[in-house]
């Protein structure tokens, strides 16, 4: 009687190694899409610092409500070096409620996910869903300036009232900061500028229409 030939013993055909490189593409298709997904999904992890911002952004609100009404009661009685020291204080905590608002919105937008209430409304900020992330770091780097420029302002006030003491070399450091702040900020925008121009001219640009045309 003839030895049956062991199917085991048979050698791999062209089809098993057809499937078995389906199932590894299958594979690191399932692999990669996981990977993209968690990845994309994890832009979330960021939701809760811009409702941490929201918190200091009230912090603000209360802190702000806290000055004016002490000050209120004794606007009567101030001088004109003293309103406008208080009244530069306030504009300083406005002004850093507006940055934590810029912040928070093209944040939000720029890096989760569209804010859908906003969409069509008659209250949306005409820079909302269109500052980039270069023109975010611009109005930062903007807020920070003036920032710095009302309490530099609001301390030379103060030096102008009389018991009140002043530490030069504080004061020369805070210029300094101030300066240092102005100078990034124009670097900023220098680099952006010059970023956008190597863009503009770059291979994949349009060409000119009204450029003259090459000799040959």
């Amino acid at each position: 009687m003839a030895d049956i030939p062991d199917i085991r013993d048979a050698p791999p055909t062209d089809e098993d190694a057809e499937e078995d490189l389906s199932a590894l593409k299958k594979f690191r298709e399932f692999l990669e899409s996981a990977t993209e997904i968690t990845l994309f999904a994890s832009r979330w992890l960021l939701a809760p610092v811009f409702l941490g911002l929201t918190v200091a952004l009230l912090a603000i609100m209360v802190n702000f409500i806290h000055q004016l009404v002490e000050y209120i009661p004794e606007f009567a009685t101030m001088t004109i070096d003293e309103i406008a020291a208080a009244v530069l204080g306030l504009i300083d905590l406005a002004l850093l409620g507006n940055l934590l608002l810029i912040v928070i919105f093209s944040g939000y937008e720029n890096f989760v996910s569209k804010i859908n209430p906003a969409q069509g409304h008659e209250d949306r900020p005409e820079w909302m869903g269109t500052l980039d992330f270069s023109g975010l770091k611009i109005k930062i780097v903007g807020s920070i300036v003036a920032i710095s420029l009302v309490e530099l302002l609001q301390d030379f006030i103060n030096m102008a009232e009389e018991g009140h003491t002043v530490d030069p070399t504080f004061e020369v450091w805070r210029v300094t900061l101030h300066l240092t702040f102005v100078v990034s900020g124009t670097l900023f925008a220098v680099m952006d500028y010059v970023a956008e121009k190597r863009h503009t001219i770059g291979p994949g640009a349009p060409e000119d229409p009204d450029a003259p045309a090459e000799e040959h």
